[in-house]
Protein backbone atom coordinates (compact mmCIF):
# COMPACT_ATOMS: atom_id res chain seq x y z
CA UNK A 1 0.00 0.00 0.00
CA UNK A 2 1.36 3.41 -1.00
CA UNK A 3 0.31 6.94 -0.04
CA UNK A 4 0.91 10.33 -1.70
CA UNK A 5 -0.61 13.82 -1.66
CA UNK A 6 -3.72 14.22 -3.84
CA UNK A 7 -4.55 17.14 -6.07
CA UNK A 8 -7.28 19.22 -4.48
CA UNK A 9 -6.36 18.13 -0.97
CA UNK A 10 -6.14 14.93 0.99
CA UNK A 11 -3.92 12.04 0.02
CA UNK A 12 -4.06 9.08 -2.34
CA UNK A 13 -3.71 5.55 -1.03
CA UNK A 14 -3.37 2.55 -3.36
CA UNK A 15 -4.82 -0.62 -1.84
CA UNK A 16 -4.60 -4.15 -3.23
CA UNK A 17 -8.04 -5.62 -4.04
CA UNK A 18 -7.54 -8.45 -1.56
CA UNK A 19 -6.91 -5.91 1.23
CA UNK A 20 -9.72 -3.48 0.41
CA UNK A 21 -12.32 -4.97 2.77
CA UNK A 22 -9.88 -4.80 5.66
CA UNK A 23 -8.80 -1.25 4.78
CA UNK A 24 -12.40 -0.01 4.69
CA UNK A 25 -13.19 -1.76 7.97
CA UNK A 26 -10.19 -0.06 9.53
CA UNK A 27 -11.32 3.31 8.15
CA UNK A 28 -14.72 2.86 9.79
CA UNK A 29 -13.16 1.69 13.06
CA UNK A 30 -10.96 4.79 13.18
CA UNK A 31 -13.46 7.41 12.04
CA UNK A 32 -16.90 6.05 12.93
CA UNK A 33 -19.85 4.58 11.03
CA UNK A 34 -19.83 5.37 7.33
CA UNK A 35 -22.48 6.26 4.79
CA UNK A 36 -21.89 5.11 1.23
CA UNK A 37 -22.72 6.92 -2.01
CA UNK A 38 -21.95 5.02 -5.20
CA UNK A 39 -21.82 5.78 -8.90
CA UNK A 40 -20.46 3.84 -11.86
CA UNK A 41 -16.98 5.33 -11.35
CA UNK A 42 -16.60 6.00 -7.61
CA UNK A 43 -17.72 4.84 -4.18
CA UNK A 44 -17.57 7.59 -1.57
CA UNK A 45 -17.52 6.61 2.11
CA UNK A 46 -18.20 9.44 4.56
CA UNK A 47 -17.49 8.68 8.22
CA UNK A 48 -19.20 10.01 11.34
CA UNK A 49 -16.28 12.34 12.16
CA UNK A 50 -16.26 13.86 8.65
CA UNK A 51 -13.43 11.82 7.17
CA UNK A 52 -13.99 10.81 3.54
CA UNK A 53 -12.62 7.90 1.49
CA UNK A 54 -13.29 8.34 -2.23
CA UNK A 55 -12.68 4.96 -3.89
CA UNK A 56 -11.96 5.15 -7.60
CA UNK A 57 -13.62 2.20 -9.35
CA UNK A 58 -11.01 0.23 -11.32
CA UNK A 59 -12.21 -0.95 -14.71
CA UNK A 60 -15.56 0.86 -14.58
CA UNK A 61 -18.47 0.81 -14.73
CA UNK A 62 -19.50 -0.43 -11.32
CA UNK A 63 -23.11 -1.57 -11.17
CA UNK A 64 -24.03 -0.52 -7.60
CA UNK A 65 -26.05 -3.01 -5.59
CA UNK A 66 -27.25 -3.47 -2.02
CA UNK A 67 -24.19 -5.37 -0.78
CA UNK A 68 -21.43 -3.87 1.33
CA UNK A 69 -19.95 -0.77 -0.28
CA UNK A 70 -22.43 -1.04 -3.16
CA UNK A 71 -20.73 -4.09 -4.67
CA UNK A 72 -17.26 -2.56 -4.88
CA UNK A 73 -15.60 -5.45 -3.01
CA UNK A 74 -16.83 -8.05 -5.50
CA UNK A 75 -16.10 -5.77 -8.46
CA UNK A 76 -12.41 -5.31 -7.62
CA UNK A 77 -11.88 -9.06 -7.21
CA UNK A 78 -13.42 -9.96 -10.57
CA UNK A 79 -11.05 -11.85 -12.88
CA UNK A 80 -10.66 -9.95 -16.14
CA UNK A 81 -8.73 -10.29 -19.39
CA UNK A 82 -6.53 -7.19 -19.55
CA UNK A 83 -4.12 -6.00 -22.21
CA UNK A 84 -1.03 -4.15 -20.99
CA UNK A 85 1.22 -1.92 -23.10
CA UNK A 86 4.39 -0.57 -21.46
CA UNK A 87 6.62 1.74 -23.49
CA UNK A 88 9.68 3.84 -22.87
CA UNK A 89 11.94 5.07 -25.66
CA UNK A 90 14.07 2.13 -26.62
CA UNK A 91 11.95 -0.54 -24.96
CA UNK A 92 8.48 -2.06 -24.86
CA UNK A 93 6.57 -4.84 -23.15
CA UNK A 94 3.14 -5.94 -24.33
CA UNK A 95 1.09 -8.63 -22.67
CA UNK A 96 -2.33 -10.07 -21.97
CA UNK A 97 -3.32 -11.08 -18.45
CA UNK A 98 -6.09 -13.40 -17.36
CA UNK A 99 -6.48 -12.15 -13.84
CA UNK A 100 -2.88 -11.94 -12.63
CA UNK A 101 -1.61 -14.66 -14.99
CA UNK A 102 0.39 -13.47 -18.01
CA UNK A 103 -0.99 -15.56 -20.86
CA UNK A 104 0.87 -14.01 -23.81
CA UNK A 105 3.60 -11.41 -24.11
CA UNK A 106 6.40 -9.89 -26.17
CA UNK A 107 9.24 -7.75 -24.84
CA UNK A 108 11.84 -5.97 -26.94
CA UNK A 109 14.19 -3.02 -27.24
CA UNK A 110 15.80 -0.79 -29.84
CA UNK A 111 18.60 1.71 -29.24
CA UNK A 112 17.63 5.38 -29.01
CA UNK A 113 20.46 7.81 -28.34
CA UNK A 114 20.10 10.58 -25.78
CA UNK A 115 19.96 14.22 -26.77
CA UNK A 116 23.20 15.87 -27.87
CA UNK A 117 24.45 19.09 -26.30
CA UNK A 118 26.71 19.84 -29.28
CA UNK A 119 25.84 22.68 -31.66
CA UNK A 120 25.93 23.34 -35.40
CA UNK A 121 25.60 20.80 -38.19
CA UNK A 122 26.71 17.98 -35.92
CA UNK A 123 23.78 18.59 -33.60
CA UNK A 124 21.32 18.75 -36.49
CA UNK A 125 22.58 15.47 -37.96
CA UNK A 126 22.39 13.87 -34.53
CA UNK A 127 18.84 15.19 -34.02
CA UNK A 128 17.71 13.75 -37.38
CA UNK A 129 19.32 10.43 -36.54
CA UNK A 130 17.65 10.37 -33.12
CA UNK A 131 14.25 11.23 -34.64
CA UNK A 132 14.63 8.26 -36.94
CA UNK A 133 15.53 6.00 -34.02
CA UNK A 134 12.51 7.21 -32.06
CA UNK A 135 10.21 6.64 -35.04
CA UNK A 136 11.52 3.11 -35.57
CA UNK A 137 11.31 2.26 -31.85
CA UNK A 138 7.71 3.43 -31.56
CA UNK A 139 6.89 1.64 -34.81
CA UNK A 140 8.25 -1.62 -33.42
CA UNK A 141 6.18 -1.14 -30.27
CA UNK A 142 3.02 -0.48 -32.28
CA UNK A 143 3.64 -3.55 -34.45
CA UNK A 144 3.87 -5.79 -31.39
CA UNK A 145 0.87 -4.18 -29.69
CA UNK A 146 -1.23 -4.69 -32.80
CA UNK A 147 -0.07 -8.29 -33.25
CA UNK A 148 -0.83 -9.30 -29.65
CA UNK A 149 -3.88 -7.23 -28.78
CA UNK A 150 -5.77 -7.62 -32.05
CA UNK A 151 -5.31 -11.38 -31.90
CA UNK A 152 -6.81 -11.57 -28.39
CA UNK A 153 -10.52 -12.14 -27.97
CA UNK A 154 -12.46 -11.01 -24.93
CA UNK A 155 -10.24 -8.10 -23.90
CA UNK A 156 -12.05 -6.10 -21.23
CA UNK A 157 -9.60 -3.25 -20.78
CA UNK A 158 -6.16 -2.00 -21.82
CA UNK A 159 -3.68 -0.55 -19.34
CA UNK A 160 -0.89 1.76 -20.49
CA UNK A 161 2.37 2.35 -18.66
CA UNK A 162 5.82 3.90 -18.92
CA UNK A 163 6.50 7.19 -20.65
CA UNK A 164 3.09 8.78 -21.21
CA UNK A 165 3.98 10.49 -24.48
CA UNK A 166 5.56 7.41 -25.98
CA UNK A 167 2.86 4.93 -25.02
CA UNK A 168 0.10 7.25 -26.23
CA UNK A 169 1.95 7.68 -29.53
CA UNK A 170 1.97 3.89 -29.91
CA UNK A 171 -1.78 3.68 -29.24
CA UNK A 172 -2.43 6.32 -31.92
CA UNK A 173 -1.41 3.78 -34.56
CA UNK A 174 -4.43 3.42 -36.90
CA UNK A 175 -4.47 -0.36 -36.43
CA UNK A 176 -5.24 0.14 -32.73
CA UNK A 177 -7.96 2.75 -33.18
CA UNK A 178 -10.73 0.24 -32.51
CA UNK A 179 -9.29 -0.51 -29.08
CA UNK A 180 -9.44 3.10 -27.88
CA UNK A 181 -12.65 2.61 -25.82
CA UNK A 182 -10.85 -0.05 -23.74
CA UNK A 183 -7.91 2.16 -22.76
CA UNK A 184 -7.91 3.11 -19.07
CA UNK A 185 -7.22 6.77 -18.23
CA UNK A 186 -4.48 6.22 -15.67
CA UNK A 187 -0.97 5.54 -17.06
CA UNK A 188 0.99 3.45 -14.57
CA UNK A 189 4.54 4.44 -13.67
CA UNK A 190 7.06 1.69 -14.44
CA UNK A 191 10.83 1.57 -15.10
CA UNK A 192 12.28 0.43 -18.43
CA UNK A 193 9.95 -2.31 -19.70
CA UNK A 194 11.31 -5.79 -19.07
CA UNK A 195 9.56 -9.12 -18.69
CA UNK A 196 9.86 -8.89 -14.90
CA UNK A 197 8.33 -5.40 -14.94
CA UNK A 198 5.44 -6.65 -17.07
CA UNK A 199 4.88 -9.67 -14.82
CA UNK A 200 4.79 -7.41 -11.76
CA UNK A 201 2.46 -4.80 -13.30
CA UNK A 202 -0.84 -6.24 -11.93
CA UNK A 203 0.26 -5.00 -8.52
CA UNK A 204 -0.10 -1.46 -9.93
CA UNK A 205 -3.12 -1.63 -12.22
CA UNK A 206 -5.27 -3.82 -9.95
CA UNK A 207 -4.78 -1.51 -6.97
CA UNK A 208 -7.78 0.53 -5.85
CA UNK A 209 -6.91 4.22 -5.65
CA UNK A 210 -8.54 5.93 -2.67
CA UNK A 211 -8.51 9.66 -1.99
CA UNK A 212 -8.57 10.12 1.77
CA UNK A 213 -9.69 13.44 3.23
CA UNK A 214 -9.13 13.69 6.95
CA UNK A 215 -11.64 15.49 9.18
CA UNK A 216 -10.93 19.16 9.94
Amino acid sequence: MSSRPAAGGGRHVDVAPERLAGWLAGFAAQHGAVTVAASSEAVVCTAADGAVAECEVPFPPLLPDDSAYAGLLAHVLTVRRIGVVLVRLGGYAVGVFDGTTLSSSKVGSRQVHGRSAAGGWSQQRFARRREGQVREALGDSADVAARILLATTGLEAIVLGGDKRSVQAVMEDPRLAGLAPLVQPRVIDVPDPRLKVLQDSPRLWRAVRIRVIDPE
